[in-house]
């Protein structure tokens, strides 16, 4: 396999936990006999620094052309005083909706080694070990109008909610095609009972699940789901949802199975794909090389599985990471009192440890 991959490191904690995925990458294809071309272009504040845009043309076009990408992690309050377009969050949406990147999986699995990291109790977040699949490319944060004014003096912001039956519709076939290659269980989540949007939304996921009689397929409001995860989320095979309800929910997710750090992603859709950690840029403890890297690496392999087909791959990565955090070794967020590993130090047990 020859593969052209684009790299993105990003801000804050990003080009660290970046750099352990790429180290296990290059170990893959050592192990495996593969040939993986990295590319690092400019995005997110090295763009805006460049140049003032976070998504350079340039930078775009190299990323239709790669067949992955790679992202760390883009953003922070220094930031924050840009106009809205031009701050480095706004490129990552940009680059979503350039792509036609419309479905995003994030897997949420508590590793056993680890129960003691969740604040629920062992024999609640044992066993967990579900997909959220999150719609990306519409909802609140692509609808318009939106934006800001002053009327009689007073300040009033507006955002928009839209959604067509189509885009339901595609993401609902992603997670449908999830869930039969795991529990064959659906949970839709919607807030049907107030908004219209949502109410579409179950009607479509209801007309998609007559395709698939072999998945069983129950619909819940957001704010149940969100007391449910905490309750029982073993419970939870494939979760699908609109973008804002999916990404609040999957940050909870994370907080039940101990850390932010844990979660990757997968952005799916009808051009190139593009693989990251779920956690933000934590600008407190960026370059002290404390940073969990296990969400980026199991990006990668997350990379391996679904953007060059390489089952084998992706795989071995993730037993690597199940072995390593077996064998007892954690970084700072988990590490409960016990000694700690570095970021790098981390990367290189995983590395190591790919059969």
């Amino acid at each position: 396999m020859r593969a052209k991959i684009v790299v993105l490191p990003g801000d804050g904690i990003g080009p660290e936990v970046t750099a352990e995925a790429l180290k296990v990458l290059r170990r893959v294809a050592e192990r495996y006999g593969h040939h993986f071309t990295f590319t690092d272009v400019p995005f997110g504040s090295s763009a805006i620094a460049d140049g003032g845009d976070p998504l350079p043309a340039a930078t775009l076009e190299a990323c239709r052309r790669a067949d992955a990408i790679l992202l760390g992690a883009v953003g922070g309050p220094q930031w924050d005083g840009l106009p809205p377009d031009r701050r480095p969050e706004a490129g990552l949406l940009r680059l979503r909706r350039e792509l036609q990147l419309f479905a995003n999986l994030r897997p949420v699995r508590a590793f056993p080694g680890l129960l003691d990291a969740s604040p629920l109790r062992p024999e609640v977040v044992a066993g967990t070990d579900l997909v959220i699949v999150r719609e990306l490319a519409g909802g609140l944060y692509f609808g318009t109008p939106r934006g800001r004014s002053v009327h009689d003096g007073r300040r009033i912001a507006v955002d928009t909610l839209p959604y067509a039956e189509d885009e339901i519709a595609r993401v609902a076939r992603v997670a449908f095609e999830a869930a039969r290659a795991r529990r064959r269980h659906v949970t839709s989540v919607d807030k049907a009972n107030v908004l219209h949007s949502s109410q579409l939304w179950r009607e479509v996921v209801t007309e998609v699940a007559r395709a698939y009689p072999d998945v069983t397929c129950v619909h819940a409001l957001v704010d149940s789901t969100a007391m449910q995860l905490v309750r029982r989320p073993a419970a939870f095979d494939v979760v699908v949802t609109e973008n804002m309800f999916g990404d609040i929910l999957s940050d909870e997710a994370a907080g039940v199975v101990g850390s932010l750090g844990f979660l990757p992603s997968a952005s799916l859709g009808e051009g190139t794909s593009l693989y990251e950690p779920v956690h933000g840029t934590a600008p407190d403890i960026a370059g002290q090389g404390i940073a969990n890297p296990v969400g980026a690496i199991l990006s990668a392999a997350l990379l391996l599985r679904h953007a060059l087909r390489l089952e084998r791959e992706a795989a071995a990565v993730e037993a690597a990471v199940e072995a390593t955090l077996a064998a007892g070794v954690r970084t700072a967020d988990v590490a409960a009192g016990q000694p700690a590993v570095s970021t790098a130090e981390f990367g290189d047990r995983v590395a190591a440890a790919i059969a």
